[in-house]
């Protein structure tokens, strides 16, 4: 297993002023024992990434699949490592709604990431509907399965799980809930990939906050968390992460 990952994802929020909070949080965690990660508007990238140096690193919230070419707006794998990135979040459900993203898409950009030495993070949750009908293993299973590229390792891919319905509610499933799923994609992780899949990072998401952060990092196969709100603020995600670091 590799390090423990804090991976903060600003959303479409930051401007040059918040790089002060990046600051901060260098400054509060000079030599931490879990890796940090803050994943910026592309507009910010490169800024975050001169300011990050060598203690938190940084990366994309999307990539296209394709190298280049005439597809404006979007930004390649490529230009993200150039602009300092090592990470990338893919799949993440704000993605999947509001443009209609499929797991082949999802997939598509992901080999597009690891062709440029960019660490996938990839997205899976299901929606409130879907757990209310008993469907939670079946649609992360799908999107496990469809979203991954083969050639995934541990080195290469991580994945979060972020029930769609916890994402900036408040609601946080039981521990159990978590739990579950957890081991559900660890055990098919394993399944499809071997023994690499036990150092797949896999991380919760979903209102994680400091006050509940402990918790979530006591519990089976939580390897770390993907942050939104709170990871906007550097007091609020050092809470986190120091609770991770002693998880």
């Amino acid at each position: 297993m590799g390090q423990k990952l804090a991976a903060g994802n600003w959303k479409m929020n930051g401007t040059a002023a918040d790089l002060a909070e990046v600051e901060a949080l260098k400054a509060a965690h000079p030599t931490s024992t879990v890796d940090i990660l803050l994943c910026p508007p592309a507009t910010l990238l490169s800024r975050m990434s001169d300011v990050a140096k060598g203690v938190i690193a940084t990366g994309g919230q999307d990539c296209h699949a394709n190298a280049s070419g005439a597809h404006t707006g979007d930004t390649s794998a490529a230009m993200l490592v150039d602009a300092g990135a090592s990470y990338v979040i893919l799949g993440h459900s704000e993605r999947r709604t509001d443009h209609g993203e499929t797991d082949t898409d999802v997939n598509a950009k992901a080999q597009a990431a690891l062709a440029n030495t960019l660490i996938a993070v990839v997205c899976v949750g299901e929606t409130e509907a879907q757990r209310d009908a008993g469907q939670t293993l079946t649609v992360i299973g799908t999107q496990l399965k469809g979203s991954i590229p083969e050639g995934a390792t541990g080195a290469t891919v991580v994945v979060a799980y972020e029930p769609v319905w916890a994402i900036g509610t408040g609601k946080v499933p039981t521990l159990e809930q978590i739990a579950e799923v957890h081991d559900f994609m660890r055990a098919e992780l394993t399944a499809r990939f071997g023994d690499t899949a036990a150092d797949m990072r896999l991380l919760y998401g979903g209102s994680v906050k400091p006050s509940n952060a402990s918790e979530i990092f006591a519990t089976s196969n939580v390897d770390g968390a993907l942050v939104g709100g709170a990871s906007l603020k550097a007091a609020e995600f050092s809470g986190i992460i120091k609770a991770l670091e002693a998880a």
